[in-house]
């Protein structure tokens, strides 16, 4: 692999889907995007993550349960810190691309199968995984929008 590939963030990683910058790119002033929580037995609810205050190193995340939206907690994140959550081991994790039907159409998407659970990056939303499984809990973005 090419070490001058952004993608790449260091010995023995698998390229992640998408750069610091293309994350920061699809975010743009910011992003609001609600995720579905699941585990064996059904749902367990709906969250919410907002990304504001956006600069050129990173936002202000927010995170709630879509039931209590007074129960916000907030953090700052850099885009890179958030290409770094997709920089899977190359020696436990297998990617392939693959079609995914989910809440937001038929998307073509990078798939991580890893030691930790299943990831499905979407090609046309850079950013976090649109589903992820692992430990017998689903999450699923049902929305995405820009703020």
């Amino acid at each position: 692999m090419d070490s001058t590939d952004p993608h790449v963030l260091g010995p023995g990683l698998l390229p992640t889907p998408f750069t610091a910058e293309e994350i920061r790119a699809a975010t743009g002033s910011g992003k609001l995007i609600r995720l579905l929580l699941e585990g064996p037995d059904g749902p367990l609810g709906e969250h919410v993550n907002r990304f504001r205050e956006t600069d050129a190193e990173g936002a202000t995340l927010d995170r709630w349960a879509a039931a209590d939206p007074r129960a916000v907690v907030s953090h700052r994140v850099t885009w890179a810190e958030l290409q770094r959550h997709a920089a899977f081991d190359a020696g436990t994790t297998s990617v392939s691309t693959v079609s995914l039907s989910s809440p937001l159409g038929d998307l073509t998407c990078r798939r991580y199968d890893t030691h930790d659970g299943v990831f499905w990056f979407s090609i046309d939303h850079p950013g976090m995984p649109v589903q992820y499984e692992s430990d017998g809990m689903r999450t699923t973005v049902l929305s995405m929008e820009q703020i």
